[in-house]
């Protein structure tokens, strides 16, 4: 009896061991609303199966949000969140990382709080959880998925995961930082799968493509699969599979984890370890054998050389590296730039480099042979590198862009150097170089002084007429035009300056055109009058002194006049709201009363006597 008391507390206590498991495991993958991450403690949420990880790791002295293989040593980032924000501004150690209805949000505690949405879904969320496959996701209140990792890949896919058209996974900028790097592999739309440097580009983009799967006839929608059974390969829309990159095998394949990446070097790489903790990575497929292949891996005036059997980066010759703790950065000139300015004691020559293919950006493309090429861009002022292949010399401008070692053809880099020591094999430019600079800064010195001479010229020229014109209207001033009255005196030109041409006319009457013009700041209306008889000559003058000791409050006021040439224009204060008839006979506000325009009159008459 008490042997079968004893087994019924063991099934007991072996049943709620495994109900504990099964909770805990629960906890696990499915993450409430509320539940937050942190630094320093609580970091990460894990899958079911502990394969997997979600939360805050370290890359450097940096934070960063991703996911991760848990159970591989050191940990494999798979997705990392605002990976290009992560880089810009690090995330300070006092940040939390959140689910709410919102979605998952990383929140400062400190008292300069701010938010940072990790996911951007349109649904609120109810749940969250990060799956055995690596995916994590966001629930809805009907268990759907509303957002998700696989949607948005960084540099990997894994198994279950596709690269839909339209989309690219892009390297990380190295092993270590997972910042957006210089590469990308592209699902493009025409069902092709391409592997680019990162731009800009100025030429078409297939110009800059180092591996295809050559499938861009295959249309729309072709989305690339890893399946743990079936390995890598290339599904069309219909479900046909078009093409296969990989296969797996299948009593093998239920044993290890894979994962398609582009590396920080450019290189497309499938790889996989067994399900035992700490194994290492192994490499299944790749679709190049050289590190070399990916075009950009060695910055600007550099090319990639193999150097038993790891990637290289060598200047050209001239050129020293910009950082050489930072190889992959570029080359630049170690002296100053060459070209057709020295003297006598500076001399040029080319270096011949073959076999490293270019970015294609020529300036000039001729048909000449190798000796002819070479010749000519050393004799060519602009020319700072020639390229050679296929009996044509294309004459190129620094920099280089894009170089890594040509396989088939053979192409000859020619690059230009500035040295004094004529002993090591240089050429200084030809004497006829010389003589044709030496004509070109004659000729350009000619033109110059010649050009001088003109501006003189016309200087002179135009400082007579503007004193011509000021001694006219002084002469005139002095013919008793406006005795006895202040006024302003211009000249034509000014007024047509003041009235932009002439163009905006406001009046025409019987004796001449009313046009407003700006002067000084100051809105003003000009008359120009008609052709002045030389009889009117006097008349004119009289009326001037006339209307210049006129002031009433119903008179506009006169403030200057020229008297230049034939040409006589007025110039008064301007109504902005209207003149004296229009007040009498258009206004809208209602017409004065007839003895108000009688007393109106009469004081205007009288004032215009007073002038007399």
């Amino acid at each position: 009896m008490s042997r079968v008391m004893k087994n019924s507390n063991m099934a007991a206590i072996f049943l709620l061991l495994l109900l504990l498991l099964q909770v805990a495991a629960a906890q696990q993958g499915n993450i409430s609303l509320g539940a937050s991450l942190y630094p320093n403690n609580n970091s990460y949420w894990l899958s079911n199966s502990s394969q997997f990880a979600f939360g805050f790791y370290r890359q450097g002295n940096d934070l960063a949000v991703g996911i991760w293989f848990e159970k591989t040593n050191p940990k494999t980032i798979i997705w990392t969140a605002n990976r290009d924000a992560v880089k810009q501004e690090p995330l300070p150690n006092d940040v939390q990382l959140t689910v709410s209805d919102k979605g998952v949000e990383l929140i400062s505690t400190n008292k300069n709080a701010f938010l940072i949405p990790i996911s951007n879904s349109s649904q609120p969320a109810v749940r969250a959880s990060m799956l055995d496959s690596g995916n994590f996701v966001l629930y809805n209140s009907d268990s759907n998925i509303i957002w998700q990792t696989f949607d948005v890949p960084t540099d990997t896919i894994v198994s279950g995961q596709r690269l839909l058209a339209g989309t690219k996974l892009i390297s990380s900028f190295s092993n270590t930082n997972h910042a957006s790097g210089r590469f990308q592999v592209f699902m493009q739309r025409d069902g092709n799968l391409v592997q680019y440097p990162i731009g800009p580009f100025t030429l078409s983009s297939n110009q800059y493509s180092y591996w295809n799967t050559g499938t861009f006839t295959a249309g729309n929608n072709v989305s690339l699969n890893l399946d743990q059974n079936e390995g890598l390969y290339l599904l069309d829309s219909t479900g046909f599979k078009i093409k296969s990159l990989f296969s797996l095998q299948k009593d093998l394949s239920m044993y290890r984890s894979y994962r398609l990446t582009i590396d920080a070097d450019g290189i497309l790489r499938l790889y996989s370890h067994s399900l035992v903790k700490n194994d290492s990575w192994s490499i299944d497929w790749s679709p190049t054998d050289s590190k070399c292949a990916p075009i950009g891996l060695c910055g600007l005036n550099s090319y990639c050389v193999l150097v038993d059997p790891e990637p290289s980066c060598v200047c050209l010759p001239g050129f020293v590296f910009i950082d050489e703790g930072q190889r992959y950065l570029g080359c630049k000139r170690n002296l100053s730039t060459v070209g057709c300015r020295g003297e006598n004691e500076t001399s040029y020559s080319i270096v011949d480099v073959d076999n490293i293919d270019w970015e294609n950006t020529p300036y000039s493309i001729l048909s000449l042979d190798k000796t002819a090429c070479k010749e000519d861009c050393l004799m060519d002022c602009n020319c700072e590198v020639a390229i050679f292949m296929d009996q044509q010399c294309r004459k190129q401008k620094l920099p280089l862009r894009f170089g890594r070692t040509h396989r088939s053809d053979v192409v000859t880099t020619f690059v230009k150097k500035g040295t004094t020591d004529e002993s090591s094999g240089t050429k200084r430019v030809s004497k006829g170089r010389k003589n044709i600079n030496t004509i070109i800064f004659i000729s350009s010195t000619a033109t110059l002084t010649f050009s001088l001479v003109i501006m003189a010229i016309t200087g002179v020229v135009i400082y007579r007429y503007r004193v011509w014109d000021y001694r006219k209207v002084t002469n005139s001033s002095g013919e008793g035009l406006i005795e006895g009255v202040t006024l302003r005196s211009y000249t034509y030109c000014e007024l047509e300056k003041a009235t932009k041409g002439f163009t905006n006319q406001v009046g025409k009457g019987a004796f001449g055109t009313v046009f407003k013009g700006v002067i000084g700041g100051r809105e003003v209306a000009i008359k120009q009058l008609e052709t002045v008889v030389d009889e009117g000559e006097r008349e004119f003058c009289n009326e001037m002194n006339a209307i210049g000791r006129t002031h009433h409050k119903n008179l506009v006021k006169l403030l200057g006049y020229c008297h230049d040439g034939t040409n006589r224009l007025l110039v008064y204060e301007y109504m902005t709201n209207g003149s004296l008839a229009d007040f009498f006979f258009k206004s809208y506000s209602g017409r004065p009363a007839w003895e108000e325009r009688v007393s109106t009159a009469l004081n205007v008459a009288q004032e215009m006597c007073k002038a007399c």
